[in-house]
């Protein structure tokens, strides 16, 4: 069991890196092939020299950080099989198809004319070379969609079914799949979020560009395209992030417990503002859930079901199966322990099923395939000992989630300030307080991107597929020690791969700032 244990916390471990390394990568693409193509196209329609030099300048730091997710992305999608088979078995038909149509269809499209953005100049027409960079950001885009659907049915498995005799859940409904609420919001969130990211770079290496006394106009104009698309992405995370708050309530209630630190819900519930946990507060005990908390009232309430008066289910409310109506009476739902017996029996039908397949008695099959329908909904609750299995990371998703939402906040802010600026008080950029800021906050945007990930993933846990496969019934049968071995691999290949990158678009900016670019058109 000990073995057990160590196995799924280091494949766990090994895919969480992979997976943070590459989300470096994955917003910067999609906001930065964004603001490319929109320089490109002012060029095209006003033949200005500055917009030709500002789309090649941002197209290469945009080429760099591309390669590098790749790079990542395909070490991820490896470890599926390395380290999940389990789990690439159990959904393999639902699972693999987004991602391979990511892969013909998507993947394609963008490395092909990816080419033409990067080799084409002065080989195709001007507008060939437009529309191969428009699609460039398109196939980065579709790329980011057919992950989000695979990733947004893991959270909540909809459009299949339980195949016994295959021993696999199989695809029946390829709309339902890629056409979920859940899917659909979170492509707009993660994509919205890639703008606000690609935004917060532009203007922040404009303002090194500013700091370093040259290019102020090519600074000043990539700061207002980086800002209106930063301005417009980061009012869109936060409707979708709305949207987000409602799907998760619906399908996910533990994890909305986890990120708000509730134990026990109530009609009108708070949400917590500023808090701090109490770190020895534990699923059924007496003690106090908040060591200190600011909560705006109903806050949660109107978050997660947009009704002021709304019940909210904390973890032990959910634990012990009990929802709440408006009118304050108590409803008692499937607890945690009546799912971990139910999805005992629904393991226990399986095997009935493969025992009597084996012995090739139909009548049997039949039967056991009926006990089974009845319970598969909690299929991977029979994986666990007891409820408090179930639980998540509360802390670490608490504090990720007010990181996420408290970042998000001062990003909006940063945009605004940063288009008043540009556009009413230029000379406010001489100051090297505001340079340094608008420098500092590209550090901001990626700690919000990751901890955004960190609620999405983490607040998921201990789930690989909701409520049907946990990662201890997800893992390869290797060793732990392989995996903690790969897992220093990793590491110090991620570190180089992230120095490398860092030092390349670093000395890419040096040597930008280090020429009149408006007059340089020798490239």
């Amino acid at each position: 069991m000990n073995d057990l244990v160590s196995l799924v916390d280091w494949s766990r471990a090994q895919f969480a890196l992979t997976a943070m390394v590459h989300w470096l990568f994955v917003p910067l693409t999609i906001g930065l092939s964004l603001i490319v193509a929109i320089m490109e196209t002012m060029w095209y329609r006003t033949r200005n020299e500055k917009w030709l030099r500002m789309t090649k300048t941002w197209m290469k730091l945009f080429g760099i950080n591309f390669a590098c997710g790749v790079a990542t992305g395909i070490i991820l999608e490896f470890e599926f099989g390395t380290n999940w088979s389990n789990y690439s078995w159990f959904v393999g038909d639902i699972f693999g198809a987004p991602l391979a149509i990511e892969g013909i269809f998507a993947f394609f499209l963008e490395s092909t004319f990816i080419a033409v953005m990067f080799f084409g100049w002065k080989k195709v027409s001007r507008g060939f070379h437009l529309a191969a960079t428009w699609l460039t950001a398109i196939g980065v885009v579709l790329s980011a969609l057919w992950i989000l659907v695979a990733n947004a049915w893991m959270q909540y498995p909809a459009g299949m079914e339980f195949d016994p005799a295959q021993m696999r859940n199989v695809m029946v409904s390829f709309t339902d799949v890629a056409l979920s609420p859940v899917a659909v919001n979170k492509f707009f969130h993660t994509v919205a979020s890639g703008w606000v990211l690609g935004g917060v770079f532009v203007v922040g290496v404009s303002c090194y560009l500013l700091l370093r006394g040259r290019n102020e106009e090519f600074a000043k104009s990539s700061i207002k395209t980086g800002g209106w698309v930063g301005l417009a992405g980061i009012i869109l995370t936060m409707w979708t992030g709305d949207g987000s708050a409602v799907q998760v309530g619906r399908v996910q209630p533990m994890k909305l417990a986890a990120m708000e630190g509730l134990y026990r819900g109530e009609c009108g519930q708070g949400l917590v503002g500023i808090g701090v946990l109490n770190p020895d507060k534990r699923p059924g005990d007496d003690k106090d859930e908040m060591l200190f908390g600011i909560k705006i009232p109903k806050g949660l309430s109107i978050l997660a079901r947009h009704d002021a008066n709304a019940f909210v289910p904390g973890i032990d409310d959910l634990i012990d199966g009990i929802e709440l109506t408006a009118d304050g009476d108590t409803i008692y739902t499937v607890s945690y322990a009546e799912r971990i017996d139910a999805g005992k029996r629904a393991q226990e039908a399986l095997a009935a099923y493969g025992r009597a397949q084996k012995a090739g008695d139909t009548l049997a099959m039949a039967d056991a395939v009926e006990l089974l329908k009845a319970d598969y909904k909690y299929f991977g609750y029979g994986y666990f000992d007891s409820p408090e299995d179930a639980v998540p990371p509360v802390a670490l998703t608490f504090y990720a989630f007010r990181v996420m939402v408290m970042a998000g906040g001062y990003l909006l802010i940063f945009f605004a300030a940063a288009l008043f600026m540009v556009y009413k008080r230029p000379k406010w950029f001489d100051k090297k307080i505001v340079l340094w800021g608008g420098l500092a906050t590209i550090a901001i945007v990626w700690i919000c991107s990751e901890a955004g990930w960190i609620v999405a993933e983490v607040g998921r846990q201990p789930w690989v597929v909701q409520d049907l496969l946990p990662c201890r019934a997800a893992i390869s049968g290797i060793s732990s020690g392989s995996v903690m071995l790969t897992f220093w691999l990793f590491a110090v290949l991620f570190t180089g791969l992230l120095v490398a990158e860092v030092s390349i678009m670093i000395k890419q900016i040096r040597k930008e700032s280090k020429r009149d670019i408006l007059n340089d058109k020798n490239d």
